[in-house]
């Protein structure tokens, strides 16, 4: 923006601070500075989904009241919804979240009602906000995860034909037409260059840290990375020959600024009651359950079991990296399944061929393969693991070539066939190529939802049988053991 054009109003925004709760802390302060330095009328604030992240306790024991407090408490003015508000909660409970609670609008043009194919009442497509003599149009988008959104009772719709549909509506009434998008800078920079009408675009979703604005026709792209490790800031202004807004856009990092006192307290308040309600015993084990991501463990393998019987499959499968620790014995609380399995992870079941299912085994006994870091897709532990199974046995030469390393695998007693279908309960993040990318082939998949896989070990630790049953091997190396009678 030209030095000689006056700032009229500062835009501050967030995105994908996943609970993060402290940062939020140091932004609220930030902001109070900001309101200070320039006036409220001045200062307009935003957040563009994916605040809220169950991982944490003060989240997960409040139903993200925490997140909405501290929006509150820093006076954010509008957000929109993100995936992880929007597929970890039900309706019912963004409902009482957001109508009940929330001193902000929530703007999302694309996500409606399956039962109405309207918008809740709660939700808007757009909003205007008058600052400083500005008129500033506020549109809302978040990505159409449209198979995970039907299963919660929800139609998400095209974002794009959403947003155009909105400019053309706003950009009449408003100077300034602003996109907050949950789509990911792809989706934003195909934005820019396709739909006329817009002039900002506030980005997230896929984490990207704009240290300067993207520029594409008329339209300005910016996004303040992840984990409310930065904020971004926009100064507005006006062009007085053509009457166009001009933007100066920066980012701030977070790490030196200092908490704002009342968030804090607001942190600390909820972390004491998040404690209390995940305190709930859920279990009393006679034995420990041990678990490990580089070898055959008992908890493993029950959540592989546990995957197998919510889907009614034939094999239960999952990597061992979803585990970030065992069961001692004694209580089981469920804050203790919220620490060892924080990732909000869904079950799904798919048909897929057995060749792929092979593929994955033999990959499973690769260090590259248990040692490999994931990023994203959900999951918040830190490798990927080897793979437990429930439904199947397993023997394997682990002295012999990569990929030649199995010798015999049984699913339910028969040898598994490459050519044939099987139905496989297992985690929705191989479905999105992830870790162990063969099993993203299937034919068809159903998912479970709003069940994350902590709640079917929860469901597992009821069944003495299924505890019993889980210390059985279904691993067995050549190398080291002898050979099963029973294979």
């Amino acid at each position: 923006m030209n030095d000689s054009i006056r700032t009229q109003v500062v835009l501050l925004h967030s995105n994908d601070v996943h609970s993060r709760l402290e940062n939020a802390a140091k932004i609220a302060g930030y902001i109070s500075e900001e309101r200070r330095t320039h006036g409220s009328d001045s200062v307009l604030v935003i957040d563009c989904g994916d605040h809220i992240d169950r991982m944490r306790v003060e989240t997960e024991g409040s139903d993200g009241l925490v997140n909405v407090a501290l929006l509150n408490q820093a006076g954010y003015e509008a957000v929109t919804l993100g995936n992880n508000e929007g597929l970890t909660y039900s309706v019912q409970v963004l409902e009482d979240l957001y109508r009940n609670h929330a001193a902000f609008p929530v703007i999302c043009s694309n996500m409606k009602e399956a039962s109405t194919g309207e918008l809740p009442g709660w939700l808007l497509p757009h909003a205007v906000i008058e600052k400083n003599g500005l008129s500033i149009g506020l549109i809302g988008v978040t990505t159409a995860y449209t198979d995970f959104y039907s299963l919660l009772g929800w139609e998400a719709t095209d974002p794009m034909e959403a947003v155009r549909e909105q400019a053309v509506l706003l950009r009449e009434q408003v100077q300034v037409v602003v996109v907050l998008s949950h789509l990911g800078i792809k989706f934003d920079m195909e934005m820019a260059e396709s739909i006329d009408g817009i002039d900002l675009i506030i980005g997230a979703h896929t984490h990207h840290l704009l240290e300067e604005p993207i520029v594409i026709g008329g339209t300005t792209i910016c996004a303040a990375g992840k984990f409310g490790e930065y904020i971004g800031r926009v100064e507005i202004g006006m062009d007085e020959l053509t009457r166009r807004p001009v933007f100066r856009a920066s980012v701030a990092p977070t790490a030196a600024f200092e908490e704002h006192p009342e968030a804090t307290r607001i942190i600390s308040e909820f972390l004491e009651t998040g404690r209390q309600r995940l305190n709930e015993v859920v279990a009393v084990l006679d034995e420990p359950l041990p678990s490990s991501t580089d070898r055959e463990s008992p908890l493993c393998n029950l959540l592989a079991a546990g995957l197998r019987r919510w889907t009614d499959a034939e094999i239960g499968l999952v990597n061992t990296g979803q585990l970030l620790g065992g069961l001692a014995q004694g209580e089981v609380t469920a804050g203790q399944l919220h620490a060892l399995c924080p990732s909000p992870i869904n079950p799904c079941k798919v048909s897929i061929e057995g060749k792929y299912l092979r593929e994955a085994l033999e990959q499973s006994l690769l260090q590259e393969y248990i040692d490999k870091p994931i990023k994203g897709y959900g999951f918040r532990g830190h490798v990927l693991g080897n793979i437990a199974v429930d439904g199947m046995r397993i023997v394997y030469d682990s002295k012999r070539p990569d990929y030649e390393k199995l010798r015999t695998v049984l699913v339910n007693g028969k040898p598994l066939d490459d050519h044939r279908l099987y139905l496989v309960g297992m985690i929705d993040m191989f479905t999105f190529k992830a870790g162990y990318e063969s099993l993203a082939n299937g034919r068809s998949t159903d998912f479970y939802l709003p069940e994350f896989i902590r709640d079917l070990i929860a469901v597992q630790l009821q069944d003495s049988a299924y505890i019993a049953d889980c210390r059985r091997r279904r691993w067995h190396n050549l190398s080291v053991d002898a050979m099963p009678a029973h294979l």
